[in-house]
């Protein structure tokens, strides 16, 4: 059983961040419930490739009618959250803000996962990942000196920032609410949420440890002990040498000697301890250098694609992969829990699958069911 066991989620449907954030608490338990709009012809989503739909349930319903609205607003009293990714103002106009909400059931969790926020100028605007990563700082972290920043993908902003966040607040809201029996609203913005991810390189800066200019740091590949090097192969290898028993590991791995190994803290020779790394680096393949610094502590490690990550050896004996929806590989539900871990189960509903079923446990009957659907209200 995991921990969220008989926790009932309402997931108002979103791109990325809300529906990660309802797959973590379907990893771990919960009973999450998304809510797509009611189609007017057959659902043409492929299911299959929905990997963060895992576990979940789904129902279409029209929330342009005041019906629709009203059905929901019945799920919500009997819910323990409820997520939704629209800008703000939008549930409010729906009749279905925070306040309406909270007085039909004031314990529930009101979560809003949003890219700028409910207030602030930006508020209302268009947006994604790059933006919110962009005006967080985050961005100008990454890239090489001289270059310009390179985003992340979106994991930043959209997954770690937003849908990871959201659900740790989801998380500590319902855990204040076994104290005080009361439900609240999260405000779960992007741009904090990536903010935060990096006030760790805030304080390196406020204390003269770090530099705006890009790529001149320990960290984002201003010291050739922690960089990625190219193989023989085309492949690559990642270094993380920053202690200095770990960079003499490293050293002795390249095979350099104690009298001729580069000098590890003259960061006045440390492009040409690049240089001299990039030379090495490339006389081997990367199953070569892998096999050689494997059991050492000099922090090194393979960079693997994401089809080979299953298939190494420690991933697999952690079982970090698994075939989820659609037989594809997906990573396992983390963290681990010894005596309630999550599961990344193998299923995601086609949009408005459970509609009948879930409408159903809310007592409506199979004619009042036919006929919201007759007139377009549920899907």
């Amino acid at each position: 059983m995991g921990p969220l066991e008989g926790v009932r989620v309402i997931e108002l449907a979103g791109l990325a961040p809300v529906p990660y954030a309802g797959m973590i608490l379907a990893d771990f338990g919960a009973d999450v419930v998304r809510v797509d709009r009611a189609p007017a012809g057959e659902p043409t989503f492929d299911a299959s490739r929905d990997s963060l739909g895992r576990g979940k349930r789904s129902v279409g319903v029209n929330l342009k009618d005041p019906q629709g609205v009203e059905l929901l607003l019945r799920l919500l009293e009997g819910a323990d959250v409820v997520i939704e990714p629209f800008r703000p103002g939008v549930m409010e106009k729906l009749g279905l803000g925070p306040d309406v909400v909270l007085a039909r059931n004031p314990a529930i969790i009101y979560a809003r996962l949003t890219g700028w926020g409910q207030q602030g100028s930006f508020a209302p605007m268009a947006g994604h990942d790059i933006n919110y990563i962009a005006l967080s700082g985050a961005l100008s972290l990454f890239g090489r000196k001289g270059e310009k920043p390179i985003p992340p993908v979106n994991l930043i902003g959209d997954f770690a920032g937003g849908g990871m966040l959201c659900a740790m607040g989801i998380a500590m809201a319902l855990f204040e609410r076994t104290r005080s029996g009361e439900g609240q609203v999260i405000d779960a913005a992007m741009v904090d949420g990536a903010a935060h991810l990096s006030s760790f390189i805030f304080g390196f800066r406020g204390a003269g440890m770090w530099s705006d200019e890009r790529g001149t740091n320990m960290l984002d590949t201003g010291a050739p002990f922690y960089d990625t090097y190219e193989t023989a192969d085309g492949r690559y290898m990642s270094v993380g040498a920053i202690e200095p028993q770990f960079y003499a590991a490293l050293v002795e791995g390249l095979g350099f000697t104690a009298d001729d190994a580069p000098k590890q803290w003259d960061q006045a020779t440390w492009s040409q301890t690049a240089a001299t790394f990039t030379e090495a680096f490339k006389s081997k393949s990367r199953a070569e250098w892998t096999a050689i610094f494997d059991g050492t502590d000099a922090c090194v490690a393979p960079v693997l694609g994401l089809g080979e990550v299953a298939e190494h050896p420690h991933n697999a004996e952690r079982n970090s992969f698994v075939k989820s929806v659609g037989g594809y590989t997906f990573p396992q539900a983390a963290p681990r829990l010894s005596r309630t871990p999550g599961r990344a189960v193998d299923t995601a509903p086609l949009p408005c699958a459970d509609t009948d079923s879930v409408f159903e446990q809310l007592g409506l009957s199979s004619d009042e069911i036919a006929s919201l659907k007759a007139g377009n209200v549920i899907g």
